[in-house]
């Protein structure tokens, strides 16, 4: 339990680490706090002398009590403001600061490796970035604005108190360990649950995330029973660790109500007898009950928003593991490409593998001279698409290196890198924009008129028109209404436009139809003239005229050749070649 609660203690100073740029609001609000406490505080004591004021019979003193109401209501009003301004400066410092957690969380999903991103369920990964920093921001409100008040209070308080009576002072500060020792044990043991809670709460999402991006998939294979039923378990364990939490938690609050009731009991009896003796006016003891009553309220402010606090800790200590994890490698010299990028690759040596158990490229080694077309062939699970993710640096190899025009990978900056190549995938992604900012992303000096004549190359230009506004028509996330088919041709339209000096095609054209792939084969062969490119393909038909082809087999180049060498070893690239035209005769 301590090791949970040092957690909890790490999370609250790497929160408070993001004030530090707000150090002379957070002052001022402290100041604020404290003003505003004090001339609260000071009420009670004005409270006590009007009650002396009319207390004897038949001699109230009028004169005095209206001078002493003057003066209580100037005090109120000081009270007021500096709450008020206390509330102003805490909003702001609130805002500020998760404003700043979300942009270095954003900040810090661009610079972590691919691999960190993949390995997190995207729901997951969404519910840190979402429900952990909404729950720290309402934990961080409640800190800033009632926990650190309530401790100004008790301090203050006490102080009155012992300017008024130390005797009685003294009976209720010595209550005040018990309150602690209680909040402190109930707290450290609901940390625990409180980050159950958020886990199972990111469960959830990353759960709801993936059935509902497959709902066309569970209908089909008549999986909602089940999913429906997985989904009533997370569910009934997030509400059991929720209620674990918060009956941990609420147990605070009655334990504290009643050592400060007993408190309010014995300042009232003692201080009716210092009445009874003398020693004690009434005016006195009304301020001293004030008080009693007022030492108790900051402890049940305390606890009434610890449940808040703990639930906030643990939604940080969720988000700054994600923001600590390791970015990738700052180069200790940045170079950038010459312009015009030459495109030759050397891969020397090349070692990767995504687990060290599975092992996956093993000692690759090529040479691509500018200009030439490779491409890459093989079973699934061969190592292509591992290939391309080295080549655009979104894995970093295990051993071994790339060089781009003689210069190695890890001396570029990325931006110079990723500016030579243009990449095709498979599974095409549309923001949400109009489909000219579509076309144009990633290359935003482009004019409208070069958006026309690269959409009319990758043949998307004839239903662009037919949209509702043309190339003005906005299209939601992931395209909408668009055919598979039409949201590939808007990608490979986009980069025609970037006119890269290296190609990527990973089946690029593997969701279009064949008439219309017959067109863009043929503005790719245009496109592909004098460039750099990797093809990856699985028919094996539309890579026939490249420069040289890759065999790859268990993460290995197996054989490397043009079509007609290759077809001429009889070896595993034919077996693969005369099974798709078989198969396609059959």
């Amino acid at each position: 339990m301590a090791k949970r609660n040092g957690s909890a203690r790490e999370s609250f100073w790497k929160l408070f680490s993001f004030l530090k740029p707000y150090k002379l609001s957070l002052f001022l609000s402290l100041i604020s706090a404290f003003l505003s406490v004090v001339f609260s505080l000071f009420l009670p004591i004005l409270l006590g002398k009007a009650v002396d004021k009319i207390a004897g019979k038949g001699a109230v003193d009028f004169l005095g009590l209206g001078q002493i109401l003057r003066i209580m209501l100037l005090v109120l009003l000081l009270a007021v403001g500096f709450q008020w301004l206390m509330n102003q400066l805490n909003t702001y410092l609130t805002f500020h600061v998760i404003e700043d957690i979300r942009k270095k969380a954003f900040s810090h999903i661009q610079a972590a490796p691919l691999s960190s991103i993949d390995a997190k369920e995207p729901g997951e990964l969404l519910s840190r970035l979402t429900t952990d920093i909404e729950q720290i921001s309402q934990g961080l409100f409640v800190l800033l604005n009632q926990f650190l008040q309530a401790v100004f209070s008790i301090l203050e308080t006490a102080f009155f108190l012992f300017l008024l009576e130390w005797r009685i002072a003294l009976i209720l500060l010595a209550l005040t360990p018990l309150s602690f020792f209680i909040a402190k044990f109930i707290s450290k043991r609901s940390y625990l649950y409180f980050q159950n809670q958020s886990k199972s709460r990111g469960e959830i999402a990353a759960f709801s995330t993936e059935a509902i991006g497959n709902v066309k998939l569970l209908k089909a294979f008549m999986q909602e029973a089940p999913k429906e039923s997985l989904y009533q378990e997370k569910n009934e364990r997030l509400s059991q660790y929720s209620m674990q939490a918060n009956f941990y938690s609420s147990l605070v609050n009655p334990f504290t109500r009643f050592l400060n009731a007993l408190g309010y009991a014995l300042v009232g009896g003692i201080g009716a007898l210092f009445c009874l003796r003398g020693s004690l006016s009434i005016g006195q003891l009304s301020s001293l009950l004030a008080y009693a009553t007022q030492y108790a309220k900051p402890f049940n402010d305390i606890t009434s928003v610890i449940t808040e606090i703990q639930n906030a800790l643990a939604a940080a200590s969720r988000v700054f593991a994600f923001l600590e994890e390791e970015e990738m490698k700052q180069k200790t010299e940045e170079r950038e490409l010459q312009k015009p990028v030459e495109g030759n690759m050397e891969l020397s040596g090349l070692y990767f593998s995504y687990t060290k158990n599975q092992k996956l490229i093993q000692d690759l080694s090529l040479s691509v001279k500018s200009g030439q077309n490779i491409a890459i062939v093989g079973p699934t699970g061969c190592g292509k698409t591992t290939l391309i993710n080295l080549l655009m640096r979104f894995y970093e190899p295990n051993q071994g290196g790339i060089f781009l025009d003689g210069i190695p990978y890890d001396k570029l900056s990325d931006h110079s890198l990723r500016s030579a190549y243009g990449m095709v995938l498979q599974d095409s992604w549309l923001k949400s924009d109009t489909v000219l900012e579509n076309i144009r992303y990633g290359s935003p000096e482009k004019s409208r008129e070069e958006v026309i004549a690269a959409s009319k190359r990758a043949g998307c230009h004839h239903f662009i028109l037919q949209l509702q506004k043309g190339y003005d028509t906005p299209l939601p996330e992931d395209g909408g209404n668009l055919s598979q088919g039409q949201k590939q041709l808007l990608c490979i339209a986009r980069v025609m436009l970037r006119d890269p000096a290296i190609l990527i095609l990973d089946e690029a054209t593997s969701s279009i139809d064949t008439r219309t792939e017959e067109k863009v084969q043929r503005a790719f062969q245009e496109m592909l003239k004098g460039r750099t490119a990797f093809i990856v393909a699985h028919r094996l038909s539309t890579i026939q005229n490249a420069d040289c082809i890759l065999v790859m087999k268990d993460g290995n180049v197996i054989e490397k050749g043009s079509h007609d060498e290759l077809l001429q070893e009889n070896g595993f690239y034919k077996n693969l070649y005369e099974s798709q035209f078989q198969g396609a005769e059959t």
